[in-house]
């Protein structure tokens, strides 16, 4: 493609550049657009991803069709396939009639799946499916679906990464990555820094009313030695809380480095992906889970703290009863005596045979016995009537069913 197609649709999409890496990845964009091969998009945060798939849509033979934009990382777990793919009325809590989901609504033009690194597993099997075949199910229902849809992915994670971790499928990789195109951060596109930072200046300066900033030499070359991990986002932003802040409309390295946040040695990531702990190589894939890993945490130090008490007294001379406290007398041990006309409650004598903390040995449950336990204690407490267990539990019943399935509660 010629500099002056190329220039066109920068300035028609407000792309703003001269790096050959940015010149690239716009070509492979009007290359690949006429077809309907599928796309995915990678490059960090704040790099201006979301221009490329209106590129694409728009210069296809869909682009009188819908363009639907779904950001997958800010759709709750619980109700991302019914967001995706619809529901019918009763498929769930809440769900009082039918609805189409956003691959029945952009049937015949484009749909963006931004942060397509963020579904969960169960998600990426039927986006799988629609890629391979075109068919869905929606929520709660039966029937087989078709939709004629090109799919547009983006993500700023390390898809082969998450693949090694589990987290996401290496058959649905290769479907998406059909035609690979890679955004460079803004760090390695120096020459277009200054250039963007007037840009935002002209654009507040009007939006403002006010006069446009002006960097001095020195505040070029610490505009171009900053690593910029927010990318053009993060310089946008900056642009604007100078221009509104600062009086002075000459801006040296001076004030220019108070704008500046600290730089960040570790990944550049937007927000947390997985927390892990140290040494155990788990990722937490759910709120869940970690609740159950800070409880278990929690008494875990608490054992160690009554370890360590024991030891300090042991070691001053005074010898400390030795008491299990994990195993707390029942009502049982308890004797309710009658003694000159009053029940006096005398606890029984502490069998001698107690543990002593030292010798007391952590439980290291994991966490799916504990859910499955949950689980279990549920459904006889209200005597196998899974509707009523679903809601103390706090799940849906879809959610209660697959887990008796999965456990052999059946």
């Amino acid at each position: 493609m010629v500099k002056s197609e190329i220039h066109n649709i920068k300035l028609r999409f407000g792309i703003i550049g001269h790096s050959e890496d940015l010149n690239r990845a716009i070509d492979i964009a009007m290359q690949v657009a006429p077809t309907d091969l599928s796309v995915l998009i990678t490059g960090e945060s704040g790099v201006g991803k979301e221009s490329f798939p209106q590129i694409i849509h728009q210069f296809s033979r869909r682009k009188h069709g819908h363009y639907i934009a779904v950001n997958c990382g800010a759709i709750p777990e619980g109700t991302i396939d019914s967001e995706l793919f619809g529901h019918e009325k009763g498929a769930f809590t809440g769900a009082i009639g039918d609805r189409n989901g956003y691959f029945a609504e952009a049937n015949g033009g484009t749909i963006f799946l931004d942060e397509v690194g963020e579904l969960p597993l169960s998600t990426q099997a039927r986006l799988l499916r629609v890629l391979e075949s075109g068919e869905f199910i929606k929520v709660g229902s039966s029937r087989v679906q078709k939709t004629d849809v090109r799919i547009v992915a983006a993500t700023n994670v390390n898809l082969m990464q998450a693949i090694s971790e589990g987290r996401f499928r290496e058959d649905l990789f290769y479907r998406l990555n059909t035609v690979p195109i890679s955004i460079p951060p803004l760090r390695e596109r120096a020459d277009d820094i200054v250039l963007l930072f007037r840009k935002f200046a002209a654009d507040f300066a009007e939006k403002y009313r006010m006069p446009a900033v002006q960097l001095t030499e020195d505040a070029k070359a610490l505009l171009l030695a900053y690593p910029w991990p927010g990318n053009v986002r993060q310089l946008k932003n900056i642009t604007e809380q100078i221009s509104i802040i600062e009086t002075n409309r000459e801006i040296n390295s001076a004030i220019l480095q108070k704008y500046l946040p600290a730089q960040i040695t570790d990944s550049r990531l937007p927000m947390l992906l997985g927390s892990k702990v140290e040494g155990s190589g788990r990722t937490f894939e759910s709120e869940r889970e970690i609740l159950y890993q800070v409880l278990f945490d929690m008494r875990r130090d608490v054992t160690e703290l009554k370890q360590l008490v024991n030891t300090l007294m042991a070691e001053r001379g005074g010898e400390m009863p030795a008491y299990n406290y994990m195993n707390v007398p029942q009502a049982s041990s308890i004797n309710i005596s009658p003694m000159g006309g009053h029940n006096m409650v005398q606890p029984s004598a502490v069998d001698d045979d107690i543990q002593d903390t030292e010798e007391y040995v952590e439980e290291t449950l994991a966490l799916d016995e504990v859910e499955k336990e949950m689980i279990r204690k549920a459904l006889e407490r209200h005597h196998g009537r899974r509707k009523n267990a679903a809601k103390d539990l706090k799940i849906s019943e879809r959610t209660l069913y697959r887990k008796i399935k999965e456990y052999g509660l059946e």
